[in-house]
């Protein structure tokens, strides 16, 4: 059996967020839960729970994130901090909230930097339209 490596680095990156406690576990679970968020890349900041099309740094900023919110919710931005999607009360509004706006064929984490995405994605695209 052989195992992909970009899967592999994902689950790496869920254990990494877990294991750092930044994040509240209920936010954890539901996102993990949610096939479509469990295929990106994970990574915290602040608190806040970031999901990234790229497995290796810099990451990518085209997905909205969760933040704790003092009350108890949560609050989802982005996918650049100058926008906002809005409040969620509830862990799984906050989720439901993200996957409602991740970006048109958000797949797979792709293995590797945003630059190799971008050239691997621009190269996929010439080959469509050659």
């Amino acid at each position: 059996m052989t195992t992909n490596p970009s899967s592999d680095k994902v689950e790496a990156g869920w254990r990494a967020v877990r294991a750092d406690g930044r994040v509240r576990p209920e936010l954890l679970d539901l996102a993990y839960a949610e096939p479509r968020l469990r295929q990106l890349f994970p990574w915290t900041g602040m608190g806040e729970l970031h999901f990234s099309r790229c497995t290796d740094q810099r990451w990518t900023w085209d997905i909205p994130y969760i933040q704790p919110a003092a009350a108890g919710g949560y609050w989802i931005s982005g996918p650049l901090r100058s926008q906002t999607v809005g409040p969620a009360e509830t862990a799984e509004q906050a989720v439901a909230m993200v996957v409602e706006h991740l970006p048109t064929g958000c797949g797979p984490a792709f293995l590797g930097t945003p630059d190799e995405l971008a050239a691997h994605e621009q190269a996929a695209q010439g080959h469509l339209n050659g």
